[in-house]
């Protein structure tokens, strides 16, 4: 009886000692996620397309990161709220990033997200402008003074023109409408992968002159931003292994990525998005990780150049190296 009693008692002392073990390699499996807030730059379109991926497929959630992805009211808050410490992270612009590091706001790159330039000068194919040197006594539309007018003054250069052999006319963002309707000659500010793409939709296909190919050095079109306090968070690097898998993927498996783009999104379900997401393809950073010092330094050298920034400085006030 005696020894009933004690082998049942160590059988159930051994039990309980089974049942903590594996609870306690349970426990890192049961944690909750880390929580990040993403601000766009805008409302959800195919520039966020591998962050959409990422998220359906789970790749943040293998990570042990629940992201939420806000659309902002006014495009020009993510960025300040991430500085504020009201967000975790936004995505931004190179060249604007680089000017808000100037104006003292506590940003640092992160992950970059599209990684060449999108902008470009956009006329009529069938128009009378062939070569940037017609631009010559023609009306250029604009939407945003200052940034748009220093790529718009380079270009101009490297065909032996200045500002004022043009006649700039503020179109707000009617960017393409503005052109097909005869408005204006051409615009500066024109992505590659939505007006061109909007205008041959509507039957006016058009022409673009790309920054990176007429005097304006080469930059990451969309980045995303941290805290510059904060932005070596192990979290960030997470979030880019994810983005990593979210644009391998994408650009794997392109017809499947539309169908989780549009998952649950039907308002961008239609040709326009879906066009515009087969010419942003090329675009997207393959490592969103990577930083290229030498293309931070020559940009941040470029818009000293062009009187938008002070005395440039170390890349890495700039953005986060990962090593």
């Amino acid at each position: 009886m005696t020894q009933r009693v004690a082998t049942r008692r160590s059988m159930r002392r051994l039990l309980a000692a089974t049942l903590v073990a594996a609870t306690a390699l349970a426990a890192p499996a049961a944690q909750a996620a880390e929580k990040l807030t993403l601000l766009l730059d805008w409302y959800v379109n195919p520039d966020h397309a591998p962050l959409l991926v990422a998220q359906e497929k789970g790749y943040f959630a293998e990570e042990g990161l629940e992201v939420e992805m806000i659309a902002p009211a006014d495009p020009s808050d993510p960025p300040k709220l991430v500085a504020a410490g009201r967000a975790d992270l936004a995505i931004t612009y190179q060249p604007q990033l680089i000017a808000m590091v100037h104006e003292g706001l506590p940003l640092k790159r992160v992950s970059t997200l599209v990684a060449t330039p999108l902008n470009s000068i956009i006329t009529l194919a069938d128009g009378p402008v062939k070569t940037l040197a017609d631009l010559k006594g023609r009306r250029i539309g604009y939407s945003v003074a200052g940034f748009e007018d220093a790529l718009l003054g380079r270009m101009l250069a490297s065909a032996g023109l200045t500002i004022d052999d043009v006649t700039l006319i503020n179109v707000n963002f009617a960017l393409a409408p503005s052109v097909m309707s005869g408005q204006v000659d051409a615009v500066i500010g024109a992505y590659r992968n939505v007006e061109l793409v909007q205008m041959a939709l509507e039957g006016r296909p058009g022409r673009a002159f790309l920054v990176e190919e007429h005097g304006v050095p080469p930059y990451d079109e969309l980045v995303v931003a941290a805290r510059a306090d904060k932005a070596a968070d192990p979290r960030f690097a997470a979030f880019n292994r994810a983005l990593e898998k979210g644009v391998q993927f994408l650009i794997n498996h392109p017809d499947q990525s539309w169908e989780l783009y549009i998952k649950g999104r039907p308002e961008i379900a239609d040709e326009g998005n879906r066009k515009s997401l087969e010419a942003t393809l090329p675009r997207f950073a393959h490592s969103p990780a990577a930083l290229d010092y030498g293309r931070w330094r020559n940009f941040a050298a470029f818009m000293h150049e062009a009187g938008l920034i002070d005395t440039p400085k170390p890349v890495e006030d700039y953005a986060q190296a990962w090593r």
